[in-house]
């Protein structure tokens, strides 16, 4: 059996500002509403998807981040909401134990598997928050239920349906993608069945045409190149593969995990931290972020909540901080950006849906990287039969929240490490089983300077790991005045004996640093399908001739952005001051602008300055008048 180097906190802290905000806006505008909840299980009752459709993924996408957000809120109106759903979902079980929202003669193709996943990841991960012994063997016993059922129908015995069979999309990634909740059902119950069947679908490899995890492990081809390329449903197997390879200790396995992870930030990672540059799909998202030719459908928020989990698992495995810093960059561009602070109701569906019960939804679903709006449609809209409608990445956003203070603070065999800086309280065991106490006070991302107080009950020796983001080239920390730490990978090391009330003062280097878009000419994708056949079909990409006009800037992990409401258009192009290493100067923002920013100020240009913000605060209103964009077209 293996074991990750890192243990997480379980979301024992207390945040100011702008991320508690956002905790405080999805809890009330989403997940304490009870209606949401039994509209998301009437589905089942009536197995509504008859056209093969995932109304059955909306309950267990959103019950897995309910119960991240609760861990941290800690609010009891949650809780009650989220036992009675959970109560509710038990209950709509049929005698067989079956959950699902296919009637009995279509069950087993389409989405069918991944929605019946994602009843049992919600399940799962509600028994973290469970306080009642009785409602939790329920829970168990109602997962046991519709495993079983699974079971009985899906293997490699005569008279059982191939997984890989079981769907007609995407060659059985998505069906695939339930080896997680298996493994985590075997860990709850230690039922070899349960193991026995895991090991059926690692062992059939996730698609009906080659085995993606032998794929990822040979690092021949990236999974840009894969016959299949769907982003969210791929690394979904590979979090399956994950907890599959903690009970085995297969070092194959964690290398093909960690190959693909690697693999993934190489290729496809745009500046914002997302993946795919066509809707869903890994397209070598990271020398095609800059065209202009894209598919205005891409940068889809299921995939930047998927990838922030698999990058925060990455990390607990391997301790290394560069998946820290992807996740970073991912949640204060691409997922902060996606909060539909503003409650929008997507342009889209109110032109083609009038008669529909229009209401906003929590997040967008896709974000734009050149000139463009927010916005852009509804991923995974699909309309109930009371003519309310909700979306995928309504469903699975709150989760990305949810991993942030699980992330914050992990701990080790040697000590503590501290990946975020964020101000407020975060807790966590030392070594000896101590509790201690992390004050941090900042304006970061904002501000450079980072202030950490440290709590005891008791002094302590142990090592304190503080992040060295990769994008700061001259980090200091100081005890007293003093620099003090070694640079060991990733992280500033002290290991010292720590007493109650030590302070550590940390200054980052946040100049802006110009970036430029990979130039790359031409390449053959895997992003169109025959959807007759469900065969990917290789393409010709030939690299945009605009793409080499654009232009990003990072601040820290900020990517700044333009916006029309700040004074110029967007789409004219203007040449910005980069000095010869890369950087550029700013100015405080001395002007009110139209809406509120994590961070506002000005660069030179070639005729005067320009305002920008970040990138997550610009284009909520998704209409032309908050037209944005970060890669900027210069002249």
């Amino acid at each position: 059996m293996s074991k990750e180097i890192y243990v997480s906190q379980i979301a024992d802290a207390k945040y100011n500002g702008f991320v508690d905000d956002a905790f405080k806006f999805i809890e009330e505008f989403q997940l304490i509403s009870p209606e949401h909840w039994r509209r998301f299980v009437e589905q089942f009752r009536v197995n509504s998807d008859t056209n093969r459709g995932w109304k059955g993924e909306y309950w267990g996408k959103m019950m897995r981040g309910a119960t991240l957000v609760y861990s941290y809120t800690q609010n009891p109106k949650l809780y009650d909401v989220l036992v009675t759903t959970v109560e509710d979902m038990v209950e709509s079980a049929e005698v067989s134990g079956r959950i699902s929202t296919y009637p009995v003669e279509i069950e087993f193709d389409g989405w069918d598997l991944w929605c019946r996943k994602y009843v049992l990841l919600g399940m799962q991960y509600f028994l973290d928050i469970c306080k009642d012994n009785s409602l939790r063997e329920r829970v168990i016993q109602s997962m046991k239920g519709q495993l079983d059922y699974i079971i009985a129908h899906i293997g490699s015995e005569n008279g059982k349906k191939d997984i890989n069979k079981a769907t007609r999309n995407w060659r059985g990634l998505n069906s695939s993608s339930i080896l997680e909740p298996v493994v985590r059902l075997y860990n709850i119950t230690g039922e070899k069945r349960y193991f026995d069947f895991a090991t059926y679908i690692v062992e059939r490899g996730c698609t009906d045409i080659v085995n993606i995890f032998d794929l990822a492990y040979k690092k021949e081809l990236y999974p840009y190149q894969y016959p299949v390329t769907k982003g969210y449903e791929m690394m979904s197997c590979f979090e399956g593969l994950m907890e599959y390879y903690k009970i085995t200790g297969n070092e194959k396995y964690r290398q093909s995990i960690v190959n693909f992870a690697d693999m993934v930030i190489e290729s496809d990672f745009t500046v914002i931290g997302c993946s795919g540059c066509t809707h869903e799909l890994f397209d070598h998202s990271t020398v095609r972020q800059a065209n202009t030719t894209n598919n205005p459908i891409m940068q889809e928020t299921c995939v930047t909540v998927t990838l922030m989990k698999f990058l925060y698992r990455v990390y607990l495995l391997t301790g290394d901080t560069k998946y820290v810093d992807a996740f970073e960059i991912s949640f204060y561009n691409a997922y902060l950006g996606a909060i539909n602070t503003e409650k929008v109701i997507e342009p889209t569906v109110r032109a083609d849906h009038p008669d529909w019960i229009l209401e906003p939804l929590p997040f967008d679903s896709y974000s734009p990287l050149t000139a463009g709006t927010r916005g852009r449609k509804i991923g995974g809209l699909q309309l109930m039969s009371d003519m309310h409608y909700y979306g995928c990445c309504a469903c699975i956003g709150s989760a990305g929240l949810g991993l942030v203070p699980m992330i914050q603070v992990c701990t080790s065999d040697e000590g503590v490490a501290i990946n975020m800086f964020i101000d407020g309280v975060a807790k966590a065991k030392t070594p000896q089983g101590s509790t201690l106490e992390i004050n941090t006070t900042t304006n970061y991302p904002r501000d450079a300077k980072v202030a950490l107080r440290l709590n005891l009950a008791a002094s302590e020796c142990f090592a304190l790991r503080i992040r060295d983001p990769y994008w700061s080239k001259t980090t200091t920390v100081q005890i007293g005045g003093v620099n003090v730490g070694v640079k060991d990978g990733g992280y500033i090391v002290i290991d010292r004996e720590w007493k109650n009330g030590d302070e550590i003062a940390v200054e980052l280097d946040m100049r802006i640093e110009a970036i430029r878009p990979i130039s790359y000419g031409t390449q053959v994708l895997m992003n169109e399908i025959n959807w007759d056949a469900d065969h990917m079909i290789p393409t010709f990409d030939r690299e945009d001739p605009l793409a080499c006009k654009h232009i990003a800037f990072r601040r820290g992990p900020i990517m700044l952005a333009q916006e029309n409401r700040l004074g110029y258009s967007v789409d004219d192009p203007v040449d910005f001051k980069v000095d010869a290493d890369g950087f550029i100067d700013s100015y405080i923002c001395e002007r009110e602008i139209p809406y509120n920013a994590i961070v506002k100020l000005d660069v030179p240009t070639d005729n005067g300055r320009m305002t920008l913000t970040d990138y997550a605060s610009a284009g909520k209103l998704w209409t032309d008048e908050s037209k944005m964009a970060v890669w900027m077209l210069t002249k």
